[in-house]
This record gives structure tokens, C-alpha cells and sequence, in this order.
């Protein structure tokens, strides 16, 4: 869902938009017998997910943007590169140039 913002000033023309998320509450419970069919609301609707166990929130679920979703690649694959660092699996310059054809 998304509103129109006014301009702060009038001289302004342009349009800003603001993404709203609505935020829902569920049950553990509902959420584990429901898991397909609750994720794919809350990704359709750009809901937020406030998962609770006795009334009590334990944790929230959001649909990633591709923004985020590229940012976690990116975690992703720093993790793996500096395990390879740590694993000695590493390249000389001259063996990069090498297998580039360079």
C-alpha cells in the first residue's frame, strides 16, 4: 500500500510516495499450520508479522525488498569469501591474470 505525500514547500513539483506496511499479529501455532498460505499473504500485501506465543511477541517476519534481498546476498557472499581467507583459499594476482586471460 502506498500514500501521497505533499511537497514541503508548494513551489515544489514533484510527488513523493510513502510505502506503508501494515503490521498484523499472529499466533505460533497459526503461523507453523499456515505457514505457506500466511507467507504468501504477508508478501502479496506487504504485511509485517508479529509472531506471539502466549500473547507474548517472540519475533517479527517482513517481506524482504529487492533491496534487502540483494544486501543479504551480498552478506552472504562476504561470509563465504572471508571463510575462504581464513581456509587459505586464495589467488595471486598472477594466477588471477592467468585464469582471466589476462
Amino acid at each position: 500500500m502506498c500514500k501521497f505525500i505533499e511537497p514541503l514547500t508548494p513551489n515544489l513539483r514533484s510527488v513523493h510516495l510513502e510505502y506503508i506496511v501494515e503490521t498484523k499479529f499472529i499466533g505460533i501455532k497459526e503461523l507453523r499450520q499456515n505457514m505457506a498460505k500466511v507467507s504468501a499473504r504477508a508478501y502479496k500485501r506487504n504485511e509485517r508479522l508479529i509472531v506471539l506465543r502466549k500473547n507474548e511477541p517472540i519475533f517479527e517476519l517482513r517481506p524482504l525488498s529487492s533491496k534487502d534481498s540483494l544486501i543479504e546476498t551480498f552478506r552472504r557472499d562476504i561470509g563465504v569469501a572471508q571463510s575462504d581467507i581464513l581456509a587459505g583459499k586464495v589467488y595471486t594476482q598472477k594466477e588471477v591474470r592467468k585464469i582471466l586471460g589476462l
